[in-house]
């Protein structure tokens, strides 16, 4: 799945690359009229950029409204099952895919002679706004994906420096894991004025954080998904932990939609808005 994801947020977020692979898109830089996509975050930048008539189908991920934020939008368009026998009957002159779990289908899908653009995660801000670049312009549309860089810049300068004093924040997410350093969520919230609590914990790599020494050494701040409220299973019992609930309490628990996180791209300027709306109500 999908990529922009900053833990939760660790897909924009998970393992730190990025490919940005065009497979023979040298072709006389020809507009796709079918294209198809196998991958949420591929889906969203594809609903964004492309002209109706140019997608043949978006993954069924897309019509998921709990991780996706253009359920709406995907609506009426043909969905695919994610599989490269499939694919190749609706005839795409250019699929979309992501580097994580579609390996396969993208070896098979370019063995037959398709155009496959294989999308990482971002693993920066810069190379986030490279990565819309390149697709906006494969698509044949990159005045589009100047205006959505034109909105993560706009969001970013409304939101540099508003975090007062320097408080450290960590990114935290079911089960225990904490995103690496550098990371595009992480670059944010240093944009925006924290200072990150990796040093105190030793992980700038990131990992799963035993919830002793987040007791032992908080954080001012948690940053959670908003799932994190609800101890439906293991994963999210921690957050309701008494002594986690005493050294950080929800008021010091900024709060973000884990699905304006888990894609890098149309949803950015969403998600830092909420960021920012957070910590105008929180961070003192």
């Amino acid at each position: 799945m999908p990529q922009l994801r900053f833990g939760w947020f660790s897909r924009w977020m998970l393992p730190i690359c990025i490919a940005l692979v065009l497979g023979g898109i040298g072709r006389a830089q020809q507009i796709p009229r079918r294209v198809v996509s196998l991958n949420l975050c591929t889906d969203e930048m594809l609903l964004a950029f492309a002209e109706r008539e140019q997608i043949a189908s978006l993954s069924y991920l897309v019509a998921d409204p709990s991780i996706s934020t253009m359920a709406e939008q995907a609506r009426g368009y043909p969905l695919n099952d994610g599989r490269a026998e499939t694919i190749l009957f609706s005839e795409p002159d250019l699929v979309l895919s992501g580097t994580y779990g579609q390996h396969h289908q993208t070896v098979l899908l370019r063995a037959q002679g398709v155009e496959v653009l294989t999308l990482g995660p971002w693993i920066s801000l810069t190379e986030g706004q490279e990565q819309i670049r390149t697709i906006s312009r494969a698509l044949g549309r990159p005045e589009r994906g100047e205006a959505l860089i034109g909105r993560i810049d706009a969001a970013l300068r409304r939101t540099q420096g508003i975090v007062p004093g320097k408080p450290s924040i960590l990114v935290y997410d079911r089960g225990g894991w904490v995103s690496p350093a550098a990371s595009p969520m992480n670059e944010l919230l240093i944009h925006m004025g924290f200072r990150l609590h990796h040093e105190a914990l030793g992980l700038p790599y990131g990992g799963v954080v035993r919830l002793e020494s987040i007791v032992t050494s908080p954080p001012d701040y948690l940053l959670v998904d908003e799932d994190a409220g609800a101890a439906v299973d293991n994963g999210t019992a921690i957050f309701s932990h008494p002594a986690l609930m005493n050294a950080v309490p929800p008021s010091r628990r900024l709060v973000v939609p884990g699905r304006l996180a888990l894609c890098g791209g149309p949803a950015t300027p969403a998600l830092i808005e909420a960021l920012a709306a957070e910590i105008k109500a929180k961070v003192r």
